[in-house]
């Protein structure tokens, strides 16, 4: 839109308040931050601090005693800022800097008990504080007409945050400076900026606050219709600066000024109904984690260490998935051979009569679906889900792609490369019945757990999964 962009300043002193707003100075006063500071004292040294501080294991020469003097003047002088003064002092004395802290804060107290004294400045309650000085340096050094726009930080000393005010907030601003300013200008501007927002319809109404930089009557508030709401929002005001508070800063042209909140902004494109929450999520917005994050938090507990293990792993959800439906009883050979060093023999295998080689539940699969940990049977979901959360989990929800043995896999060739390593001769491992994530060896962070348990979302891993893994070793 042709505009350049100023940082304007930031610290200003009251002096220009009373220029600008005129009588309403005081009152505009009391909603700014006064800016303050640490007082510089004279600090003494006396015998008894000298004593003070060889008591403290320091030994004093005349040399030393002066350098500390003049350190503390240096201190004084404002030469030496604060960041150094440890780090001097500990020079001064010939000691490390933690020994010159112990001394500064044992035997000079007077330094904790100094309190911070008021200025004269202020910290920018509003743009139009910033804009009178940016536009008096500029007004004779550029062609007219000046154009700038400025996005930062404003700092109100409200009686208390709450869903719609916040001490400190950002003003999009702009000023065009001629030597012949209409209104007109002001609801142009305003409409060409907001189209970009999505606004489509706009009313313009007198702001009954009339603020005494503004010319009477020229202060204006703009309404802007925002279909994502279907209602009139305030955006912004606009008017025309005051020529008597513009004569102050030797400014004899005239400037229209349009603000408009960042923050308003962001809660009307957002829907926000309160403003802490946009903006201090982290503080304000109810904690939520989405089913993606849930899902990364949930993770395969014992897992084989080696690239032998995990062949072996492989094989063992290959077998498995092959033979699962045999009816038992019944074994399968997995693995034979060399493992780690030494020669072994794995299988799966079910004794029992009646059954099959695994559960119907050994091939359920994790979900993660509005925060609630889900197994889903792999056929004819729609039906089986049921028993759990809704039909919905497994059509919506995300899928971990962790089956219950793929757990239960890692863990059985986990556990026989810690045989192998131990020297122990044979292993049987056996998973029964799932109820808990761990008992398909699964682990889920504690952020994660929390949050579940928190919002009252479940973890529903249940599932007759009876697989026996063994391992013998060979002669």
């Amino acid at each position: 839109m042709g505009f350049d962009e100023v940082i304007n300043p930031v610290f200003i002193d009251e002096e220009h308040i009373y220029r600008q707003f005129g009588p309403e100075a005081p009152a505009v006063l009391d909603r700014c931050f006064y800016l303050s500071g640490l007082p510089r004292p004279d600090i003494g040294l006396g015998l008894d601090k000298i004593e003070k501080i060889e008591k403290l294991g320091v030994k004093l020469d005349e040399d030393k005693i002066k350098s500390l003097k003049e350190v503390f003047r240096s201190y004084k002088k404002g030469n030496l800022s604060g960041d150094d003064l440890v780090h001097d002092l500990a020079s001064s004395l010939e000691v490390d800097d933690e020994s010159g802290l112990r001394v500064l804060e044992r035997v000079f107290p007077e330094l904790k008990e100094l309190k911070p004294i008021a200025s004269n400045s202020t910290l920018r309650s509003h743009m139009t504080s910033g804009w009178f000085l940016t536009l008096q340096s500029l007004h004779q050094k550029r062609l007219m007409p000046i154009k700038l726009f400025s996005i930062d930080r404003c700092f109100r000393r409200e009686q208390k945050e709450d869903s719609s005010h916040l001490m400190t907030y950002h003003s999009a601003s702009c000023v065009w400076m001629d030597d012949e300013m209409s209104m007109d200008v002001g609801m142009a501007v305003s409409e060409n900026l907001l189209r970009h927002f999505g606004f489509e319809k706009f009313k313009f109404m007198p702001d009954e606050k009339k603020s005494k930089y503004y010319i009477p009557t020229t202060q204006t508030e703009v309404y802007g219709y925002h279909p994502k709401l279907k209602d009139w929002v305030e955006v912004a005001t606009f008017g025309l600066y005051s020529p008597l508070a513009l004569s102050k800063y030797g400014i004899d042209k005239e400037v229209m000024n349009l603000g408009v909140g960042a923050e308003r902004i962001a809660m009307i494109l957002n829907q926000e109904e309160d403003i802490r929450a946009l903006v201090y999520p982290q503080i304000h917005q109810k904690w939520a984690l989405n089913d993606r994050e849930i899902a990364t938090m949930l993770k395969i507990n014992e897992y084989p260490t080696t690239e032998e293990g995990q062949v072996l792993m492989d094989a063992i959800i290959k077998t498995c998935l092959e033979k699962g439906e045999t009816p038992s009883p019944c074994e399968f050979l997995i693995f034979k051979g060399e493992f780690l060093g030494k020669n072994i023999e794995v299988k799966v295998i079910e004794p029992e009569k009646g059954t099959k080689l695994l559960g119907p539940a050994a091939w359920n699969q994790i979900y993660v679906y509005q925060g609630n940990i889900v197994g889903i049977p792999p056929q004819d979901p729609e039906e089986k889900i049921k028993d759990h959360l809704t039909s919905k989990t497994a059509a919506e929800g995300l899928s971990t792609n962790i089956k219950y043995m793929d757990g239960v896999a890692a863990q059985a060739a986990y556990k026989i490369e810690e045989l192998v390593a131990c020297g122990d001769e044979s292993l049987k491992f056996r998973t029964t019945i799932s109820r808990y994530i761990s008992d398909v060896n699964l682990k889920l962070n504690e952020i994660a757990l929390n949050y579940i348990t928190g919002e009252n979302k479940v973890i529903d891993v249940r599932g007759p999964i009876f697989c026996t893994i063994t391992c013998e070793e060979l002669d």
